[in-house]
């Protein structure tokens, strides 16, 4: 049917931070965490959720099937090698999702197919086919993916997407797997499949850019120009190595220039902020201030020239409005004297659910603790309590019982330190190039992690010196990289939280597969 003349396609918005996002090194989530994530995306409206990768390990099966009960409004996806228990195991953990799509992949460049496969181009074609069919057992919603489609052959790639078209794939997504492509190639290749693959018109084309040139958004609305109706990207730009395309930047680009795209996304831009800094806080990974959308410099005006013009008309530099994306004054919510049902009701106002009365009675303890130091509660506090509750209710080796720091100038710092290990008291002392350090080195005393300290990082919650520090620590021991985080009022309390935490998660079960895609 013919469209109107005003109407427009619609662009379906793939959110992958679950899956490729939670690549990046130290961006693991739990699945509690990853549940959280996913009813942010819900109420942003994000049509597909890609929770994970099933066949990786246990916990992600968990975590998947997790996020496709919880999630009603979003089709929830798992991602599959094309083999066929990595199908199967997907196809078993989104059995409940009300919506659920299962995403298969097999690399298609030569140098894929060579070295890393060891298959011929026939062989390759033959298994894709194969992965669909398998897929087609549990879901008529199967998307298929050509691994490294950007180095890939353009006649082999057209044999395989018809191929499997037939087989049943509804989506087709072609990714740039090592973000190599420029915007008017990788454009060029979209029109180019759409064009020579005869049941092209059967399939939705999709694309799923890297930041390794930093052309991941550039080259995706490039595709979207040429005909791509499907979009793969994360909150912030998280994911592997320079990240993918961010889901911000393309919504607010479509949306913003609707007089240049002929299509139309369905996104809540309202819940952007919001979900940059869920997914901020839970990963560690911190939004860089002038980063477009969601950084807190992102509609500031330095310049007088600026400011002066912004006052007598804001569209003279700005041209889009920071509340339609979900920035506001920080909004006082609570004081010392409210009570659990306000809180209560400003957490699920915020979209915060703790899961059981006990959370919510810890959490509402840590509220009144916190009004005790800091005079003004803010929802960015609310939100610091919440995710320092989850991690206190994950499973835990150690836990914070106890923290002394003397430090004085001319005097080296001595911290002591009381951690529960495993059911059993024990306490550590140690001094330090500074409070921080010092801490670090008593906690050490007590687990002798042998893990390096790659990352320590603070960030201010809200403004005012009383403002609760948010801190980032990261841990790499034998390949393996973890991130923690703690807040408080007290910054070397807040650090001692952020490296437990990460050594906790370096406790944690073994490391999983993750699918380059």
């Amino acid at each position: 049917m013919r469209k109107g003349k005003n109407m427009k396609d619609k662009l379906i918005i793939f959110d992958t931070t679950l899956r490729d996002g939670e690549q990046s090194p130290g961006a693991s989530m739990t699945k509690e965490e990853k549940v959280r994530i996913a009813r942010q995306l819900e109420r942003m409206k994000v049509d597909v959720i890609e929770a994970g990768f099933p066949a990786a390990s246990p916990g992600d099966f968990d975590a998947v099937s997790a996020v496709a009960q919880a999630v009603r409004d979003s089709t929830v996806c798992g991602l599959a090698r094309a083999i066929e228990n990595d199908i199967r195991r997907a196809g078993e953990a989104l059995q409940h999702a009300k919506s659920g799509r299962i995403h298969t992949f097999i690399a298609t460049s030569p140098i894929h197919m060579e070295k890393k496969l060891r298959m011929a181009p026939d062989q390759v074609l033959a298994q894709a086919v194969k992965a669909v069919k398998w897929a087609a057992e549990y879901t008529d919603n199967i998307e298929f993916s050509p691994e490294d489609a950007g180095r890939s052959d353009l006649d082999f790639l057209c044999r395989i997407l018809e191929a499997v078209i037939d087989a049943g794939a509804r989506t087709l997504n072609i990714p740039d797997t090592v973000g190599y492509s420029m915007p008017e190639q990788y454009g060029a290749l979209i029109r180019n499949l759409r064009e020579k693959i005869p049941n092209s018109d059967r399939a939705v084309f999709s694309v799923h850019c890297h930041n390794d040139l930093g052309l991941a958004v550039a080259n995706s609305l490039s595709a979207v120009m040429n005909g791509a109706r499907q979009v793969e990207c994360t909150i912030n730009g998280l994911g592997e190595r320079a990240g993918n395309a961010a889901l911000e930047e393309i919504v607010m680009a479509v949306r913003t220039r609707q007089d240049y795209f002929p299509c139309e996304t369905g996104i809540d831009a309202t819940q952007i902020v919001q979900a940059s800094r869920l997914v901020s806080g839970i990963t560690g990974f911190a939004v860089q201030p002038n980063k477009a959308i969601v950084g807190v410099n992102a509609f500031a005006h330095e310049s007088g020239i600026h400011q002066d013009g912004v006052l007598k008309s804001r569209e003279t530099y700005e041209i889009m409005r920071a509340e339609d994306v979900g920035w506001s004054a920080n909004k006082l919510v609570l004081g010392k004297h409210s009570g659990r049902n306000a809180f209560r009701t400003r957490l699920t106002e915020l979209g915060i659910e703790l899961g059981s009365e006990e959370a919510l009675n810890a959490a509402f303890a840590r509220f009144k603790d916190l009004a005790d130091k800091k005079h003004e509660i803010f929802d960015e506090d609310i939100q610091a309590i919440a995710s320092d509750e989850a991690v206190v209710a994950a499973p835990e080796h150690y836990r914070l019982l106890f923290l002394r720091v003397c430090s004085e100038s001319g005097e080296i710092p001595l911290a002591t330190v009381k951690l529960v290990e495993g059911g059993v008291e024990r306490q550590g002392e140690a001094e330090g190039g500074g409070p921080v350090d010092a801490a670090f080195k008593a906690i050490e005393r007590i687990a002798q992690s042998g893990a390096e300290l790659q990352l320590y990082s603070v960030n201010n919650i809200t403004s005012g010196t009383d403002a609760q520090g948010e801190v980032t620590v990261r841990l790499q021991k034998e390949g393996r990289i973890v991130n923690g985080q703690g807040a408080d009022t007290d910054i070397v309390v807040a650090s001692a939280k952020a490296y437990i935490g990460a050594l906790n998660r370096l406790m944690g079960g073994p490391e999983k597969l993750n699918p380059q895609l």
